[in-house]
């Protein structure tokens, strides 16, 4: 299969001139990147619906800048689907279909399509019920949350997603990892404007931010993580041998702890020690578990008034006074919001090593880019 050449950003975007998919940096057409992770997905077993909307997961994170989510997993979702470990499926077994609410079994297919499958469940039970609540069990990872809740959002409804990862942080005090690194978002609808769109894990600082503090030398701040002893250090290496830390000690991990109730425990699915690691043994089950929640704003009172409050209450946040040095106030996922459209218009940011990357992957499944 060939698939139409890449675009890279010269000194101005007007200059685009077509490349191979060489081994350096640039900005990429979102429309090439979408259809040349589709084809990947589609050469591994995967029909062009359920190829593209991996794709679309995928290249979404990336135009937003949140390139831990991005295209940069490709290569670890296809050697896990060629190890067997994240199945072909392209839909969840329902268990439990009752009213308001549902469990599903994902049976280790990709995340990004359950997750689809169970919010657009949610919604559907949202829009009878008032509210629609579906867990997810043996799931695999889902990549950004943002994409539930702002699915839900786009429907009238408040969105909630959480999903529940390796043990990764320590309890407050302790000195083995018990909970994971344990994402959540909300979305809430916005007239005529991007949701607001809440979607954070749960650790002071990303392992990424720890990792380029060793890369530079640097010390961290020792909120951020402890020793493989659980004592705060402000050593990078120590931390990335240790446990991350949570965000404001024992809130953090308190809510840490209770997303794995709602996902693992709840669903019937894995939970604390029992979910694997993405980059562990390719060929074991992640076997996470996800939680989505929807909220029908019609079920609750007038929409238009609902629209005209949340309309007031952004304004009082982003109009309020700032402080010295601050030029602006954003509402949560305003920044991503406008560095997808930014990123639309000019193309997508991706490092040399992510494109190499893509590049051996797309080659090893018989795909020419």
């Amino acid at each position: 299969m060939r698939y139409p050449s890449i675009f890279f950003q010269d000194e101005l975007f007007g200059g685009n001139r077509v490349i191979g998919l060489a081994a350096q940096g640039g900005r990429v057409s979102a429309d090439w990147l979408r259809e040349a992770v589709g084809a990947v997905f589609q050469a591994v077993g995967f029909s062009e619906t359920a190829a593209r909307t991996v794709a679309d997961s995928l290249v979404e994170a990336d135009l937003r800048g949140v390139t831990s989510h991005g295209v940069m997993l490709v290569p670890m979702y296809v050697d896990r689907v060629r190890a067997g470990s994240v199945s072909r499926k392209e839909q969840a077994d329902v268990l439990v279909d009752l009213g308001a609410i549902a469990v599903l079994d994902a049976g280790d297919a990709l995340g990004q399509l359950t997750g689809d499958q169970a919010m657009a469940m949610a919604i559907v039970k949202a829009k009878a019920y008032g509210i629609g609540a579906v867990t997810v069990r043996g799931a695999f990872h889902f990549g950004g949350a943002f994409r539930y809740v702002e699915s839900a959002a786009a429907q009238g409804c408040i969105g909630i997603a959480a999903a529940n990862t390796r043990p990764l942080m320590p309890a407050v005090g302790g000195a083995k990892p018990v909970v994971g690194n344990n994402p959540l978002a909300v979305g809430v609808p916005l007239s005529g404007r991007p949701p607001v769109v809440l979607d954070m894990a749960l650790s002071e600082a990303a392992l990424g931010k720890i990792r380029l503090a060793a890369a530079e030398g640097r010390e961290i701040p020792p909120t951020w993580a402890s020793d493989a002893e659980g004592k705060p250090t402000t050593d990078p290496r120590a931390a990335i041998a240790g446990m991350l830390l949570p965000a404001a000690g024992h809130k953090g991990f308190g809510l840490a702890l209770i997303i794995d109730v709602l996902t693992g425990v709840l669903s019937g699915g894995a939970f604390g020690q029992s979910v694997r690691g993405l980059y562990a043994d390719v060929s074991v089950p992640n076997d996470c578990a996800h939680f989505f929640l929807a909220l029908d704003v019609a079920a609750f009172g007038d929409p238009a008034g609902f629209a005209e409050r949340i309309a007031r209450l952004a304004v009082e946040v982003t109009g309020s006074p700032m402080a010295p040095g601050v030029e602006r106030l954003y509402l949560p996922g305003q920044i991503e919001a406008e560095r997808r459209a930014a990123a639309v218009k000019d193309g997508v940011q991706i490092e040399a090593s992510v494109l190499d990357a893509l590049r051996r992957t797309a080659s090893e499944v018989g795909v020419t880019l």
